[in-house]
């Protein structure tokens, strides 16, 4: 009996210690516990407040540890051209990453934000990255830059070698669906070294009229090669298990990142080419064309998608419940979540703004999960909170929305590894990914015309020559090379905007140290005439644009490269390289071009130019879109009645590498 006390209190104590473990253990936090578990267990957690707050996400401008922990936020972005400072280091940016991260995981529940960046092609935001070819270039998708590693990452004058990969446009031509996957994988590794874990890309658009300025961020006209190059998603995510679910999100580890897929969907099929458009096509149109690639993506494990600015048939896709709701999360089974674009659910109404009550409402019960504000946070939060408890949006559709979220940040590991570090701050612009963007340039260039007969072709060049002449206002400018979101939004010309090889100074590496080469940058006839030369490269092109500012009806090279052209070709036997995101008029020019080639937009990679003119490695580029003979017949695709182009869908010539030049 003198025992009993004692067994009483100690059985008092091992029931008080399991009260308090059992109450320490939260299922979400256990990684051991299945993924459904862990999000149900959070979600009853979770007060409205903190829902909304998941739903949100703000501008890095307008952030802070302080704003994050206040309001809840669950996503902070990068918008174009917005760096943490001018050329910020790799290290500055993980540092603002984790600073935002500090504010969500001192909240009550400690839900980690996720930041997410444009990676269009490559860290296009990071001074020293190298600009991947994430964006679909026009037809055949860009590459690697030599020195700039990409957009996404910021402008950092700390990190020496960076690449700017080519565009959507240009990686299509070179109809080769494992070097987007490499670029995809690179691109990854250079978004994760700054400390970023989700890219809003790829842009798998499928362009139906090059009058529209994002057609460079589309990889094709043809959506069967736009589907074709979806595998960017494993590389960007890596592979799906064999035995994956469909249609459910998978990221693999630290060295990948969640991708979006966008626009969705039809934005390359709008009027005029218009951006931001209404797309008028029938709903077997819109599936067959526009909708194949979201097929691929979500098959291959896509974490989250993005909505379209665009409407379809007059009704815009922020507001469109069949389309977000009805086929995309209820017929293609996707689980990850819906992202707005920049500012998207403001422009449902007709006056931007107008109703923003409105369109909060018309927004989220359409399907949209996580609202790309990214400013007026308090008044989307607000608003959002007097709709749910006034009964306009079912606390469902929050709570679907929710759940989309916390799947995704599961997926990532978020929740074990909250926290970026420097552990992959040495891939940035590494050897191997210079040379995989190198690689993507002289793989997708497409080769026009070569000489007025197969008997008589002026490409390869030879190395050695008594004199050169290299001409064009685009043959020694990285900014027209990489094009739009480089840096700057807009992008911009010039060779301070990041670190790369011109068309200019590869020549120059190319060539045998004998030859002369001659820069003009708008030389005359009589120059031209009086000089002597073997042979002249001309670099021509149109300006860096990105989204509606590159809308444009006569797609005609801008002066003075008709005049260059002009002077130069007249005179001397000559071979014109075309920088652009589409294509552009040349006919008029083709009788006295004796070579043509598309370029497209080589990002800081132009040492892949001079691998192929000079014949190291042969042409062997396709289009990926059709190339017209005059404005007045677009939009004209392959497959169309009124087919009649220039050069069509899958046209390119091909040479053979020369073992001595």
């Amino acid at each position: 009996m003198a025992r009993t006390p004692s067994f009483v209190v100690g059985l008092l104590l091992l029931i008080l210690w399991t009260a308090i473990a059992n109450a320490d253990y939260f299922k979400h936090k256990d990684p051991k516990q299945p993924l459904n578990v862990r999000i149900k267990d959070l979600l009853s957690r979770m007060t409205l407040e903190e829902k909304i707050g998941q739903m949100t996400q703000i501008e890095r401008s307008v952030a802070s540890a302080e704003v994050v922990k206040k309001y809840l936020i669950g996503s902070v972005l990068s918008g174009g051209g917005s760096p943490p400072s001018k050329r910020a280091s790799p290290e500055t940016w993980i540092d603002m990453v984790n600073e935002f991260q500090k504010g969500s995981l001192s909240t009550r529940l400690g839900i980690p934000m996720i930041y997410g960046i444009d990676a269009v092609h490559g860290h296009n935001n990071d001074f020293d990255l190298q600009v991947l070819s994430l964006f679909n270039v026009l037809n055949c998708g860009r590459v690697l830059g030599r020195n700039t590693l990409g957009y996404f990452l910021a402008n950092s004058a700390d990190c020496s070698l960076r690449n700017t990969f080519v565009r959507n446009i240009i990686c299509p031509c070179s109809r080769d669906p494992e070097l987007v996957k490499r670029i995809g994988a690179a691109t990854a590794l250079e978004v994760r070294a700054t400390g970023i874990p989700y890219v809003f890309a790829p842009c798998i658009a499928v362009c139906r009229d090059p009058r529209w300025g994002r057609c460079y961020e589309s990889y094709s006209e043809d959506p069967l090669i736009v589907k074709a190059m979806t595998e960017i998603v494993p590389g960007l995510q890596g592979d799906i298990p064999a035995n994956s679910r469909k249609g459910v999100p998978y990221v693999a580890g630290k060295k990948n990142v969640a991708a979006c897929a966008k626009h969705y969907v039809g934005d390359g099929g709008t009027t005029k080419g218009i951006n931001e458009n209404n797309t008028v096509i029938s709903r077997h149109g819109l599936l067959s064309i526009h909708m194949a690639a979201y097929y691929g993506a979500i098959i291959k494990g896509v974490s989250t998608v993005m909505v379209s600015f665009s409407s379809w048939n007059g009704v815009k896709m922020h507001a469109n419940h069949e389309l977000v709701t009805g086929f995309l999360k209820n017929t293609l089974r996707f689980r990850g979540f819906v992202i707005s674009d920049w500012q998207g659910i403001d422009k449902i109404t007709p006056v931007r703004h107008g109703n923003y009550t409105y369109s909060i409402q018309a927004g989220i019960n359409a399907g949209i999960d996580m609202v790309m504000v990214p400013y007026n946070y308090t008044e989307f939060i607000d608003g959002l909170t007097y709709l749910v408890k006034n009964r306009f949006i079912p606390i469902s559709r929050i709570d679907d929305a929710v759940k989309r979220i916390l799947r995704v940040k599961f997926q990532i590991g978020l929740f074990e590894n909250p926290y970026a570090d420097q552990s992959l701050v040495h891939e940035l612009g590494s050897q191997a990914h210079r040379e995989l963007a190198r690689e993507a340039v002289r793989k997708s260039l497409v080769l026009l015309k070569n000489g007025e007969s197969a008997d008589e072709p002026l490409l390869p060049l030879p190395k050695k020559a008594s004199k050169i002449l290299i001409a064009g206002t685009y043959a020694d400018d990285l900014g027209y090379q990489c094009g739009g979101w480089t840096i700057e939004w807009q992008g911009t010309s010039g060779n301070n905007l990041t670190i790369g090889t011109t068309i200019l100074t590869a020549i120059n590496n190319t060539v045998d140290p004998t030859t002369k080469v001659v820069y003009k940058e708008n030389p005359d006839v009589d120059f031209v005439k009086s000089s002597a030369f073997s042979y002249a490269i001309v670099v021509v092109g149109e300006p860096p644009y990105a989204e509606s500012v590159g809308d444009n009806l006569n797609l005609t090279i801008p002066q003075p490269g008709p005049s260059i052209i002009t002077n130069v070709c007249g005179a001397v036997k000559c071979v014109v390289i075309v920088i652009s995101g589409r294509p552009l008029v040349i006919q008029p020019y083709l009788p006295s071009i004796d070579a043509l080639v598309a370029a497209w937009l080589p990002g800081t990679e132009g040492q892949g130019v001079a691998d192929v003119l000079f014949g190291d490695y042969g042409f062997t580029g396709k289009l990926s879109q059709t190339w017209f003979k005059t404005v007045e017949q677009l939009p004209m695709n392959y497959g169309d009645g009124h087919y009649d182009p220039l050069f069509p869908l899958g046209f390119g010539l091909t040479t053979e590498p020369v073992k001595t030049n």
